[in-house]
């Protein structure tokens, strides 16, 4: 099972019998099982036939359509599961709730020790690297989340983390033909901040899908605020996966040299930063083969994927916000 990206402007997605069949100019540049496809990601203008939208609302495959640069449209949902006591203790939680901080506080650790080891992992392998100021930035924002229980004091701490982690994010950038200076959103201007926001996308769709599998309402989140049609609660989950799967992909394409200033082009208007159609084709092999690649799962003790750890994560969350486990565990690897 996996996810088919479309990434062929004006390619036409069409089925013939069971099959998803991808067309550009009357020859066919794709041709799956539909038995084999978990999702669709629809990169840029392309035609969807009615049949294929009801064929993959009818084996509950979602399909996302993103731009050419990554940003996220929106998304074709199959019905939600019927599993209403999810969403009920989702809902009951709301709020400054004591199972809202507590999952809140979760989402926060997860992701800021997952940047922490992920620094001292880059520094081990790379003593010349001196890190350790803003390692110690991060520490003092790890400290105090057990003990705070406010959210949006946990926020801040989140805040006050990634703006530690992205303060050496250039250093870990081995080839001096990129560099990267902060996070620069809506808009990225530059390459490095382009490639963070496409992989925040892609993870966003298969996040997303996950917490729709677990019975949950996407759009009822506790650490990110509610906004009209945003997913606040696949946003939440997203956290502990941003530099576990994207940040390394990222870090990995740039000092393997599999991408370089070639594959990247800037719109005169706007300066938005995005790959050329190429370059997204190797994004997307490495974040495909990343979310393929197994690890140890730290509760289960077993291992799987990180594609398998998405719903995992989801079902755990459920079963903490229905009394059936006493915390939530997010998902931190060394």
């Amino acid at each position: 099972m996996g996810t088919v990206y479309v990434t062929q402007e004006d390619a036409f997605i069409g089925k013939i019998d069971e099959r998803l069949h991808v067309k550009f100019e009357k020859k066919t540049i794709l041709d799956i099982p539909l038995i084999k496809i978990d999702g669709v990601v629809v990169l840029g203008r392309a035609t969807v036939s009615p049949a294929v939208i009801s064929e993959l609302l009818e084996r509950h495959i979602p399909v996302t359509f993103l731009t050419e640069n990554g940003r996220y449209l929106g998304r074709i949902e199959p019905e939600v599961t019927k599993n209403i006591f999810v969403r009920k203790a989702q809902w009951q939680a709301a709020g400054e709730s004591a199972q809202a901080i507590h999952v809140v506080q979760s989402f926060v650790r997860g992701k800021l020790k997952n940047y922490r080891n992920l620094l001292n992992r880059r520094q081990r392998e790379n003593p010349e690297l001196d890190l350790s100021v803003n390692l110690t930035r991060l520490e003092q924002a790890i400290a105090p989340i057990e003990t705070t229980q406010n959210i949006n004091s946990l926020r801040g701490l989140e805040g006050a983390g990634s703006a530690a982690y992205f303060r050496c994010f250039d250093q870990l950038i081995k080839t001096t033909e990129f560099s990267f200076n902060k996070r620069v959103r809506r808009p990225p201007t530059d390459p490095v901040n382009s490639l963070l926001s496409f992989g925040y996308s892609l993870l966003r769709h298969d996040i997303q899908g996950a917490i729709n599998i677990a019975g949950f309402d996407p759009y009822l989140g506790y650490l990110h605020c509610d906004r009209y049609g945003r997913p606040s609660l696949a946003l939440d989950l997203m956290e502990e996966f941003r530099p576990l799967i994207v940040d390394a992909i990222v870090l990995s394409v740039l000092n393997r040299q599999l991408l370089t200033k070639a594959y990247f082009i800037t719109e005169p208007l706007s300066q938005a930063v995005s790959l050329t159609p190429e370059g997204r084709k190797i994004f997307l092999q490495q974040y495909g083969q990343k979310k393929q690649s197994q690890f140890k799962h730290p509760v289960f003790g077993r291992k799987c994927t990180y594609q398998e750890a998405f719903e995992l994560q989801a079902r755990l969350l459920a079963k903490y916000l229905m009394g059936e486990i006493e915390k939530y565990p997010p998902l931190v690897l060394k």
